[in-house]
């Protein structure tokens, strides 16, 4: 019944739109008639030609957003629906989830039954959003704008430069400080993945061939889950840290070592997760075979851009170096304008705070100041992993699903906006965090369960920012646990009307600002307030509250 009316509204849609091409067809019939025996009677009516033409223009600006509406409303709609309802076929008619079994009128919990892992997130070749939206002349032009600032921003560096040294300087001492002891980040890496490739492949292949066996298997699991807990805590946790902190690595070359020990610990417990119950159901109908995944499946997703574990992905057919290499440029493209915000706009603006002690005065000319450069970076940050890294080591390992974000710009509520600005991430913390959590407190605590994913996602941000910037500054905590989680209740999926959009993007905007503005006072007021033997409570007291410093 579904599919049957969608096939309705779509013939509705394509018959409107035959009905406004007969019309058109109509219309220049009438024309050529006109036109015939205007020029039959030796004469050329020029106003009246005009007038027509006039009128031929203001139908087709007319057809023109309704055109657009229709493809932008219903096309992917329509995609998603046929793809999740050919999904509920395959499941003889029933969208079976890992937690469907749990929606029946019995409500009991059967903690030992999982949905296999093709009953997850559906990979499907599809490319990313802006890749196709750049294709449009309009949105293009979008691109070249910000390349146009660059170019400028380059300019008055340069002609400021030359202005007060009498000559270029083209040194990047930001820069080269920032991602500083490459080397130590680079066997650090290795070590890292070294570690991840071989250890809990490993302990499951010795665990899923030994569950088969032993006649002891709840001990047998046990000691195997204890030593996978223990390498994940202790190797990948607690070793990239020390590293961190005994090499005293700057901030960038810090962040590439933390944001990489998460996510090697997110590609081992998808691992985990998505193979144990396939593993157990072999057990339950005596197979003679084990499905343990081969070392290169493993390898691959390692690599792959998604944080969800399948045995295969679907694939393109070649590697366009060419697209591989453009992307690549456009990182490095992005690493540079940041550098050149925070050269032009950011060092000026907090190196020119007077000597004035932390008020409300200094604090909001220090946000609003910061609202252009936060959200120039925030743009460049989204355009350079989510976009070009991602889809650069997409195409070279010729991963088909590209959909690493959506239309997240376009979002009227902060529900969707969570949903869509992050797929990669979103994927795994609904998957592993919030539908693991309804698995094992069933489904009436879904409140409960988005909280727990709410201090999961903003624990980890607010980890990853304070290693990174040696101190413990929770703004980004209290931003993305109380006020984003106020925002997704308040602001839901019922708001609809544009109003909303431009809201989201207000509070988008000010929010990063605020990042900004406290994370930098902070920044420069431990620089120029060092203490001589901080104690750990030096470390989580802001500085910038007490600190009068003179630059």
């Amino acid at each position: 019944m579904v599919v049957g009316e969608e096939k309705m509204s779509v013939r509705k849609r394509l018959s409107k739109s035959s009905n406004h091409a007969e019309e058109e067809e109509e219309d220049q019939r009438d024309c050529a008639e006109e036109s015939q025996e205007a020029l039959s009677n030796g004469r050329v009516d020029l106003k009246q030609l005009i007038s027509k033409k006039i009128k031929l223009t203001a139908e087709a600006e007319e057809l023109k957003p309704f055109f657009m509406k229709e493809v932008g409303s219903h096309f992917d709609d329509f995609v998603t629906n046929l793809i999740e309802k050919s999904t509920s076929l395959d499941n003889g008619g029933c969208a079976l989830t890992s937690f469907s079994i749990f929606e029946g009128d019995n409500n009991h919990r059967a903690k030992d039954l999982r949905a296999p892992p093709e009953h997850g997130k559906i990979f499907v070749t599809r490319r990313s959003v802006l890749d196709e939206l750049f294709e449009v002349d309009h949105i293009r032009t979008i691109y070249h704008m910000f390349i146009a600032l660059l170019i400028l921003f380059i300019l008055s560096t340069l002609a400021v430069d030359y202005i007060d040294e009498g000559r270029l300087v083209l040194e990047f001492n930001l820069m080269s400080y920032a991602f500083g002891k490459l080397t130590v980040v680079l066997w650090t890496w290795l070590t890292m993945f070294l570690c991840t490739l071989t250890v809990p492949y490993f302990l499951f292949q010795r665990w899923a061939r030994g569950y088969h066996r032993t006649s002891h298997p709840v001990v047998h699991s046990f000691i195997h889950c204890f030593l996978f807990v223990v390498f994940q805590i202790g190797v990948l946790g607690l070793g990239p840290l020390y590293v961190v902190l005994a090499y005293t690595l700057p901030p960038a070359s810090r962040c590439i070592v933390i944001l990489e020990q998460i996510r090697f610990i997110m590609k081992t417990h998808s691992f985990v997760r998505e193979n144990v119950p396939r593993v157990l159901n072999s057990a339950k109908e005596k197979s003679s075979t084990v499905p343990v995944p081969t070392v290169n499946q493993y390898l691959y997703f390692l690599f792959a851009p998604t944080l969800i574990y399948r045995d295969s992905y679907p694939r393109t057919p070649t590697v366009r170096w060419g697209y591989v290499t453009m992307q690549f440029a456009q990182v490095f493209g992005c690493l540079f304008y940041v550098y050149y915000v925070f050269e032009r706009i950011c060092t000026p603006l907090f190196r020119n705070i007077k000597q004035e002690p932390f008020s409300a005065r200094v604090l909001i000319l220090c946000i609003f100041n910061s609202i252009l450069p936060g959200a120039l970076i925030l743009f460049l940050t989204f355009f350079a992993f989510l976009h070009c890294w991602l889809n650069a080591f997409a195409e070279m390992l010729r991963f088909g699903d590209r959909m690493f974000y959506k239309d997240w710009w376009n979002s009227t509520s902060y529900s969707n906006y969570y949903r869509t600005w992050n797929v990669v991430v979103h994927d795994w913390l609904y998957y592993y965090a919030y539908k693991d959590f309804l698995w094992f407190f069933t489904k009436r605590l879904r409140a409960v369960a988005m909280l727990a994913v709410f201090a999961v996602s903003a624990t980890v941000h607010e980890y990853a920012l304070a290693v990174s910037l040696s101190f413990f500054y929770p703004v980004l905590f209290v931003l993305f646990m109380f006020f984003g989680m106020a925002f997704n209740f308040i602001v839901n999926d019922s708001r609809k009307r544009p109003i909303w959009n431009v809201l989201m993007w207000t509070s988008l905007f000010a929010g990063n600002a605020v990042l900004l503005c406290f994370y930098s006072q902070e920044w420069y007021a431990r620089q120029h307030c060092p203490l001589k033997n901080p104690t750990f409570l030096d470390y989580i007291r802001p500085r910038s509250w007490t600190c009068r410093y003179v630059f």
